[in-house]
């Protein structure tokens, strides 16, 4: 049981380094995990806003979202 609780806390860990992570490029094609969110700081969005990228699912036919989000101070 405690191997589940340390797993699970790592998972968590694991999941907001990755929300939090802020590249210059878009991941390329099949690096991004489904569900995964990246924040690309490409110059694309508008002021004050910076791209979040979500991974999809080829296989389920989930493409990969792109959204202009504020940018947090």
């Amino acid at each position: 049981m405690n191997s589940e609780k340390f797993l699970a806390i790592g998972l968590v860990a694991l999941a907001t380094s990755a929300c939090a992570q802020t590249l210059t490029a878009e991941p390329g094609p099949g690096t991004l995990a489904s569900g995964a969110k990246v924040l690309v700081d490409d110059g694309t969005c508008p002021e004050g806003q910076i791209k979040q990228v979500t991974g999809g699912n080829n296989a389920l036919g989930i493409s990969r979202k792109r959204e202009c989000v504020a940018r947090s101070s």
